[in-house]
């Protein structure tokens, strides 16, 4: 195919997604902090808490209605420009994303309406559990949509149909309870949860910073700086099993997360460090410029055990008998004799040659595993990009426990000082909102970025996976969502404005 056909591709789904998760993790987690909200108010009969409930849900129903455009784009482009990739594994892919249409996005949709329109309609019970039931929903779209996610970076609960070219399920459980799909939808709805809770202290923070609604801020605050605070040390957890997880399966990604080249025996942790954009595999020049590392950590991380080796980029490409690492040469050459024995069988069974076929199919099943790495050429072809994924890595870790710093400080202050003369704190709290931001795209860059170049790892790469149209085609409704995204966050960020600037008295 045409290499700008598939950056292009490339460019339009990565522009889509990051887009669509700008939107998303406020969703998830202002959902919970909205319906632990109403749950005091039901619990209390206190206005104060109805007032509260009603304006974040205002902020809500926002960031809803505009990440449910990018998120409808999105699965469409799967047929639109990964159409191989649709008919090679649409039959996995398809069913959690069914599901997520069906169960959860209804769910969440249908209460919706109770949620924002039921005051006053409905009891307050049953208001207070249709919130509930939209932050279950919401929550539910998201399980569902990395279970599929999952599989792509562990395809598990498949058998390969050498007839129709399609993978095809062989057993759900095994692709719904995937290690990997568990641990990235934990990792990525922990991510939203400190997302949401940034945005309601770095809001009431600026309510204190202009001194208005002083006990509105103070409490939203204080429920958001608590939810924070469970919710980022549960983030710390989820991406310890994510990056063991990455260990186990994605060795390529986790050696390109630091950046290690040389594999190692009680291998470190580069807390901070400068890539020398000279090093590469085939040299011996230093892989940092400057670096500072917590001994162990890796090894501990990534195996549990502080003296386990753990490879290294150069071990992946070419190999390393000591420790059973296959190199990437072989695996390219087990891969072209799999896409060999697949076309023999092909035109062996045209033909009705009964006994070529049958032993055609059989050196196909020997090689099958290697089957993606037939379409590769160069053993470096396995290697993602190193420096955007190992500064990806890092931006995210140091993002994420300073989180955890600015909670515990908030929760402190409001517990035991008087925070409106902290205004230090109070613009960290603000300025802290786009961080998270920052932070969760930098995760989803790790995920997606770290295991080119593989569409479905070891399975199928992106090249492969695209559809094959003409390129202008695609460079047209890229340039056409860029523009429309863009809008749709200008829109988005100007009515919030707006409503923030009014405040939970209607400007009064």
């Amino acid at each position: 195919m045409d290499a700008s056909l598939i950056d292009y591709s490339r460019a339009q789904f990565a522009l889509t997604a990051i887009y669509h998760f700008l939107f998303v993790p406020l969703t998830l987690g202002l959902s919970f902090i909205i319906a632990i909200m109403e749950t005091i108010y039901v619990k209390t009969n206190k206005p104060k808490y109805k007032k509260m409930t009603k304006f974040w849900m205002g902020l809500f129903a926002i960031n809803f209605a505009i990440g449910v455009a990018t998120g409808i784009i999105m699965e469409f482009e799967f047929g639109t420009n990964w159409a191989n990739y649709s008919w090679f594994v649409g039959d996995i892919f398809g069913a959690p994303l069914a599901i997520e249409g069906i169960l959860a996005f209804f769910l969440e949709s249908t209460f919706f309406a109770v949620m924002f329109f039921g005051w006053n309609k409905v009891s307050k019970g049953f208001h207070l559990l249709s919130t509930w039931l939209v932050a279950i929903g919401s929550n539910l779209s998201a399980l569902w949509i990395l279970i599929a996610n999952g599989w792509m970076q562990y395809p598990v609960g498949m058998k390969f149909n050498i007839d129709t070219v399609r993978n095809e399920m062989s057993n759900f459980a095994d692709v719904a309870l995937s290690p990997v799909a568990i641990s990235k939808f934990l990792h990525t709805v922990g991510s939203g949860y400190v997302i949401s809770s940034l945005f309601v202290i770095g809001i009431s923070a600026w309510y204190l910073l202009k001194g208005r609604n002083i006990a509105f801020a103070k409490s939203s605050m204080l429920i958001g700086a608590t939810f924070g605070l469970i919710v980022s040390i549960f983030l710390f957890i989820t991406g310890d099993e994510s990056a063991h997880q990455v260990a186990l399966k994605q060795p390529v990604k986790l050696a390109a997360m630091e950046g290690l080249y040389e594999g190692k025996t009680q291998a470190g942790i580069v807390a901070f460090g400068i890539l020398n954009d000279k090093k590469n595999v085939d040299n011996d020049e230093n892989t940092y410029l400057f670096n500072l590392e917590i001994p162990y950590a890796l090894s501990i991380l990534g195996y549990r055990d502080s003296f386990a080796y753990v490879p290294g980029l150069k071990d992946l490409v070419y190999g390393n008998e000591k420790y059973n690492i296959e190199s990437a040469e072989d695996k390219i050459k087990k891969g072209k004799i799999a896409l060999e024995a697949f076309k023999d069988y092909k035109k062996f069974k045209n033909q009705n040659k009964i006994e070529e076929s049958n032993n055609s199919k059989f050196l196909f099943e020997t090689y099958e595993d290697y089957f993606g790495y037939g379409y590769l050429d160069n053993p470096k072809d396995i290697l993602p990009p190193i420096g955007l994924t190992f500064y990806s890595f890092h931006i995210m870790v140091s993002f994420g426990m300073w989180f955890i710093l600015l909670f515990m400080v908030i929760l402190f202050l409001l517990l035991k000082k008087d925070i409106t003369t902290q205004r230090f704190w109070l613009y960290a709290s603000l300025y802290s909102i786009p961080l998270g931001y920052i932070a969760a795209e930098a995760g989803w860059i790790v995920a997606e970025v770290g295991r080119q170049p593989w569409a479905i790892q070891d399975l199928m790469p992106v090249g492969i996976a695209a559809t094959n149209i003409s390129s202008t085609n695609v460079q047209i409704t890229f340039w056409l969502f860029a523009f429309l995204f863009t809008a749709l966050l200008i829109a988005e960020i100007k009515i919030m404005t707006k409503q923030i600037k009014i405040g939970p008295n209607g400007g009064h």
